[in-house]
């Protein structure tokens, strides 16, 4: 709790009281207007509430993070499982493999995919796609003329 009560999260604590009070008196001065005949004020009656339950929730959720990013001071990083051999990709544990410690993790290799460029050479033969390129390759040559003027 002590991660709580820093300077910076005390500027925090009150910057989301002072939103969520400002948001629900809005809300309230938006219900005084509707009553007296202003019958868009109705939607901001209920809008101004509305963004006052974000802050509160967005507000919840960083002290939860900022409690659950806390690492106690007397441990050090977490263990690190680093395969040294060239064996299965990292995402596939073997099944002989021994348990993980708690908070161990696993580095893998990087995944590299093969791929085969396409050259002229090796595309299939299509009229269509040909007609098409000779297109892109005719606008590519005229970058100041327009579609229509295609001579194709």
């Amino acid at each position: 709790m002590r991660q709580l009560s820093t300077p910076g999260w005390i500027l925090r604590h009150l910057a989301a009281v002072a939103l969520v009070a400002g948001f629900l008196a809005l809300g309230w001065w938006q219900i005084s207007r509707a009553v007296a005949g202003n019958t868009l004020s109705w939607a901001y009656a209920v809008e101004w509430p509305v963004f006052a339950a974000f802050v509160v929730f967005i507000w919840i959720r960083e002290m939860r993070q900022a409690l659950h990013q806390a690492v106690p001071t007397d441990q050090g990083p977490p263990p690190v499982d680093v395969p040294a051999d060239s064996g299965p990709p990292a995402d596939v544990a073997p099944a002989e493999s021994a348990p993980r410690p708690v908070g161990a993790v696993r580095i893998g290799r990087p995944v590299r995919v093969r791929s085969v460029a396409r050259t002229p050479a090796t595309q299939p033969d299509d009229p269509e796609l040909a007609a098409y390129n000779h297109y892109l390759a005719w606008l590519n040559a005229n970058p100041h003329a327009r579609a229509g003027d295609y001579p194709g």
